[in-house]
């Protein structure tokens, strides 16, 4: 909502006082995103042994164009201690080293060539979630949401 107010108006405490007017706000409560498990047999996903074996990944995208002409954030949310990085993978991979498997959704930015070349390059796997199936890639969008939420 700020986002969309600040195009059009500016007062001094904006948007703290938008922000407290939607804390408030019943119909801004009701449209808000559920964040329920899923519906259906639930089937446990092997627990990684290693910090930043196993990660998720997804990206926000539909921001507003950034001073470097950058419209997105790539969400990156380490599977065992879920921490969570907004950085380019060079930064996640400095830090934490190569993971061994890379759980997203069907991102076309994810399965272009390039990215299956970079893939094996690094020896890394990279497993697709199915559609509408959060049980599999539930960390990396519920970051999204929060940081929705905090945007």
């Amino acid at each position: 909502m700020y986002n969309d107010l600040k195009q059009l108006y500016w007062w001094s405490g904006m948007k703290r006082d938008i922000s407290e007017f939607v804390s408030r706000c019943l119909v801004c409560q009701q449209v808000k995103v559920e964040h329920q498990v899923p519906l259906g047999l639930l089937q446990p996903m092997m627990i990684p042994k290693w910090k930043c074996d196993r990660v998720t990944m997804d990206f926000l995208s539909g921001l507003l164009l950034s001073p470097k002409k950058k419209d997105a954030i790539w969400v990156v949310v380490d599977r065992l201690t879920k921490s969570a990085h907004f950085i380019l993978i060079a930064e996640i991979v400095k830090l934490h080293g190569v993971p061994v498997s890379i759980i997203s959704d069907r991102d076309l930015r994810l399965t272009s060539q390039l990215w299956k070349k970079f893939q094996e390059a690094l020896c890394t796997r990279l497993n697709f979630s199915t559609a509408f199936h959060l049980q599999t890639d539930r960390k990396s969008e519920r970051v999204i949401q929060v940081l929705e939420d905090m945007l």
